[in-house]
Formats: structure tokens, C-alpha cells, sequence
């Protein structure tokens, strides 16, 4: 009895280093996905805060004094060019412009009576031409007041959308008092701010046809369904902010767009021979980006690097690495600093496009 104890206690030493023996084979054999840095030309996208604002935006103000007497649009309505929006009670313009007119006509006959005169030598030339000046006194002031009586009558300068309506019916007007606003909204400006470095950047590139189209994000995380162009950039940076102020323009035929609306731009910066990396591959200790380099003796070796740009699970790398360095593509919680391992290769185009299949 005590003889079997002891070859079942023999046996199973000889299983359990048998499963440890193959244990270690099985850690040895197992090899870590290690691939190179990728240089490629390539283009991110930077978002900027906007401001939308209508490519015309004026405020109509009474051009003379008195009563309102007729509104003829309502607030958010479409108007034509030229179409009648307000209507100031005439009648004291047209009264001045009849009284204009009969002095123009006194006037005129003044002057015709002078000139058979003067032509008779009765009159001397200079009591001609005072009479003269008298009628044409009297024909200024008959323009005059028909300009006052014109702006009476209140119509819109341009093609657009009236806004809130400040004044009703029977409201005494003064001069110049607002009554609403009108906005083109055919195309759209739209501000936004970019910071000293992406300016160069972006001034740098203006050759190049993509650098000057932008999108928009409207205010409902959707894009915007019209390209937009940048057309022009203010003189001088904001001193406090260190910005200064793009403007881009956006056609805005299903009028989509409204003045005073918020958005997000963006903007298409180009780069030429990225240094690209997986986000993958990367890790972070105390607000700085590492990762895992294997050098020629298989050996893992912990290397701070630094990121300039971000793409969809890809890292621009702007520091720390080259096209020659192997890095760690999985497994960096299984190895630990200086440690040796065995790798498998792969491509880096080959990963490039897994990470694109796993992006769709």
C-alpha cells in the first residue's frame, strides 16, 4: 500500500512538471504584433466655434416723421426687392409738394415774362438771370419735396427676410426711429477665430485649392449640406486672444441659414510625410504620450514621444520616432520596460487598413 502512494505521488510530480515544462514552451512560443511608423501625405480636419451671419444684414429705419398708417408684410416673410413694406401718413408731403409745385409754376412764368423782356431790351441781363435763378429755386424745391414724399413709402432695398416688426399701425414715427430688419440670406459669412500657429499653416497652403474650402457644422451636430469658401482674413491678430478672424462664404439656396445662428467650421489642414502611428500602440503616464520600441535585441524599450495631430485611431507623431523604429502594436499591459520577447511583423499599410476596417 504504502509502495502505490508512493508511485501515484511520483506520477503526478512527473504530470505537473510536465504541464509547467509546457506552459513555458507555450509563453515562449507566443509572439507580440510589432509593425514601423508610416510616412504619408495626409489632411485632418480642425474644427473652429463660428458665427453666421447674412451676407446683407441692415436695420429699416423711418425716414421722416409722422404716423404709421400701413404695415404691409409680417415678420419672417420673404420680400422682393422693391416691394412696399411701411407706409408714413403722406398727406403734410403732399401738401408741401402741391404748394412746391405752384411756386415752381409762378416762378417759370416769372421768368418767361423776363426773358421777352431782356430780348426786348427792356430789362437789363442781370434781372434775367436773377429770374432765372428764382425758377430754378423753385424746381429744386419742387424735387425736394417729392424725395420727402418718396420716403413716405418704405420698400425693401433688396430681396430678403423681414425680421421682428418694431413699430404697429398709428405708432408716431420720429426720423430715423427703427421699424425692422431685413437679411439677405442668399449667401451666408461666416467668423470664426484661428490661432497664430494654424494661420501659418493654413497661409502657407493657400496654393493649394483644398486648404481653402471649409464645412459647416450647424448647431445640431449635422453638416451643412454646401461647401463654403474662405475669402478673407482680417489684417491684424487679437493681441489678447493671439487669434485672428477668417471669414468663409457659404451659398445658402434652401435657406437653411439665418443670421445670428452658431456653428462649427471646418477647416482641412494638409500634411506632407506624416509620421502616423496607431492610437493603439500608445499609452499614457502623467499627461505624456509613451510608447513600446523593440531594438535589436528584442529588448522592450519605453520611449516618450509627441503628438501633434489626431485622425480616426491614428496619431501624427512630431517627435520620438522614425520610419526604422518597431514598435508595439498590441499586448502593452503584458510586457513590461527592458524586457525581451519574441515578435511577428507586420506591414504597415496592412495594419493601416485593418484600423480602416475597424474605424467603418
Amino acid at each position: 500500500m504504502r509502495r502505490t502512494s508512493t508511485l501515484i505521488g511520483l506520477l503526478l510530480v512527473l504530470c505537473f512538471a510536465s504541464c509547467e515544462s509546457k506552459k513555458e514552451e507555450k509563453k515562449e512560443e507566443s509572439k507580440f504584433l510589432v509593425t514601423n511608423p508610416v510616412k504619408e501625405d495626409t489632411i485632418i480636419k480642425k474644427d473652429y466655434v463660428c458665427q453666421i451671419h447674412s451676407i446683407r444684414h441692415i436695420e429699416i429705419r423711418a425716414l421722416e416723421k409722422g404716423y404709421l398708417k400701413h404695415i404691409s408684410i409680417d415678420e419672417g416673410q420673404f420680400v422682393k426687392k422693391g416691394q412696399k413694406l411701411f407706409n408714413i401718413m403722406p398727406n403734410v408731403y403732399q401738401a408741401d409738394l402741391q404748394k412746391a409745385k405752384a411756386e415752381a409754376e409762378v416762378a417759370e412764368i416769372e421768368y418767361k415774362n423776363t426773358k421777352l423782356l431782356a430780348d426786348s431790351n427792356v430789362v437789363s441781363a442781370n434781372e434775367l438771370a436773377m429770374s432765372k435763378a428764382e425758377y430754378d429755386k423753385a424746381k429744386a424745391e419742387v424735387f425736394l419735396t417729392q424725395t420727402h414724399l418718396s420716403f413716405t413709402d418704405i420698400r425693401a432695398p433688396f430681396d430678403g427676410i423681414v425680421d421682428h416688426l418694431e413699430a404697429r399701425e398709428g405708432s408716431l414715427l420720429d426720423e430715423g426711429e427703427k421699424l425692422t430688419t431685413l437679411s439677405d440670406n442668399s449667401k451666408m459669412w461666416v467668423y470664426f477665430n484661428v490661432p497664430e500657429a494654424e494661420y501659418l499653416d493654413y497661409i502657407t497652403n493657400t496654393g493649394k485649392a483644398r486648404a481653402k474650402q471649409v464645412e459647416l457644422v450647424m448647431a445640431n451636430n449635422k453638416m451643412f449640406n454646401q461647401t463654403g469658401i474662405v475669402e478673407t482674413i482680417e489684417g491684424e491678430f487679437n493681441n489678447q486672444t493671439g487669434n485672428i478672424a477668417f471669414r468663409a462664404t457659404f451659398p445658402n439656396p434652401d435657406k437653411i441659414l439665418r443670421h445670428g445662428e452658431t456653428g462649427s467650421v471646418l477647416m482641412s489642414v494638409p500634411y506632407d510625410d506624416a509620421l502616423l502611428i496607431p492610437q493603439k500602440a500608445t499609452f499614457e503616464i502623467l499627461d505624456k504620450t509613451y510608447v513600446y520600441v523593440i531594438d535589436a535585441n528584442s529588448e522592450v524599450k519605453q520611449r516618450e514621444i509627441e503628438i501633434e495631430a489626431t485622425l480616426p485611431n491614428l496619431f501624427i507623431v512630431s517627435k520620438g520616432l522614425s520610419t526604422k523604429d518597431k514598435i508595439l502594436l498590441e499586448g502593452l499591459r503584458m510586457v513590461k520596460n527592458n524586457e525581451k520577447i519574441h515578435t511577428k511583423f507586420l506591414e504597415p499599410n496592412t495594419v493601416l487598413k485593418e484600423l480602416d476596417l475597424y474605424a467603418e
